[in-house]
């Protein structure tokens, strides 16, 4: 079978490798889909110590069960079926306790676990026992369900956030997950939504998924300046980073309104450190938190939003390429030309 094999930084290659033996707990997926994420492009260029070289990415994954260990219950051979990222341990305190994306140890599939840029996947025993492997429904495509992945990180940076109705939301970065955060906060029930994004090409974009949002192009508008203003000095109830950048960041602390949330969810790489003036937090008596990946019932979540017809999958699908052209496909979701990039393994 086909893999795109990750040998080294900067370097793919697309190889034979020997089809997938089955244990007794696991299963074989034949994968349909898989999109690209920023991750991946991190760590194409940057590594990860948690991916050991040669390595197989991809985690956002949908495909079909085509066969499974004889003390297989959870799937059947023939299910369609979407795969998450985080894969919680199931034993440690925080998997336990029900926030297995504190997990130490913090599988994830495109990890420590081979990924989706291949033809067949093994599901181990601990994705099958306690990760996000969710039922596609029979209507939805295996590229929109691929897509669940990041909608579900989506779900949960909202969630820990305490966002709901009649709260005030600025996404800070339009790419495919503040996309994502911009049909969230419509269907929370926002009072307000400012979306901002330096490229007018993103903003063009996004602008397909908000009716309602106040969007502002940070090279034309100062972001602080604008959502202050347009808010009477008060500021916003969470100011979430979906682009991960010093001035995010900053900017972020700078409207949010008192007792309200910060999450930093777009992680810094590769980026100058932080300084903050930690008397906007004193005195705000604002939340500064973060949030990643995701939990199985985030996973749940989504699929069930995209099955439901809230979040538009398909306005997400930019552009698909076979396996053999992973590396055009990875160069052109750098380009951020598009959204979503989805690679067809098989």
């Amino acid at each position: 079978m086909k893999a795109a094999i990750l040998e080294a930084l900067d370097s793919i290659t697309v190889k034979d490798i020997p089809e997938p033996v089955c244990g007794d707990r696991e299963a074989i997926l034949k994968v349909h889909a898989c999109a690209v994420c920023g991750s991946d492009i991190r760590i194409f260029h940057y590594g990860n110590s948690r991916v050991q070289f040669p390595a197989v990415m991809g985690h956002e994954i949908a495909g079909e069960i085509v066969q499974t260990g004889r003390e297989v219950t959870r799937v059947k051979q023939g299910d369609r079926v979407a795969l998450g990222a985080d894969v919680p341990c199931g034993t440690c305190y925080w998997c336990t306790n029900g926030m297995g994306t504190n997990c130490r140890i913090n599988y994830a599939i495109g990890y420590q676990f081979p990924g989706g840029f291949q033809e067949y996947m093994v599901l181990n025993e601990t994705t099958l026992n306690y990760g996000p492997v969710t039922p596609i429904p029979g209507h939805v495509s295996y590229e929109e369900a691929a897509i669940a992945e990041p909608l579900a990180c989506a779900v949960n940076g909202l969630e820990l956030a305490s966002f709901g109705l009649g709260k005030s939301i600025c996404i800070i970065g339009l790419g495919p997950i503040g996309c994502m955060m911009l049909e969230l906060a419509d269907m929370y029930g926002a009072s307000k939504v400012f979306a901002a994004q330096r490229s007018r090409n993103r903003l063009r974009m996004a602008g397909q998924f908000s009716r309602s949002a106040r969007f502002i192009a940070t090279e034309e508008e100062d972001l602080a300046e604008t959502v202050m203003k347009e808010t009477d000095g008060e500021g916003v109830d969470l100011a979430i980073t979906t682009a991960g950048t010093v001035k995010a960041h900053e900017d972020a602390l700078a409207i949010v309104r008192h007792r309200g949330y910060v999450n930093l969810f777009g992680g810094l790489k590769n980026q100058p450190k932080l300084c903050i003036d930690s008397n906007l937090i004193h005195y705000k008596e604002c939340f500064v938190m973060g949030s990643h990946g995701s939990l199985p019932v985030h996973h749940q979540t989504a699929v069930n939003l995209i099955a439901g017809g809230h979040v538009h999958a398909k306005q997400y699908l930019s552009r698909t390429f076979p396996l053999s052209d992973i590396a055009a496909a990875l160069a052109y979701h750098e380009s951020r030309e598009g959204l979503k990039v989805i690679v067809k393994p098989s």
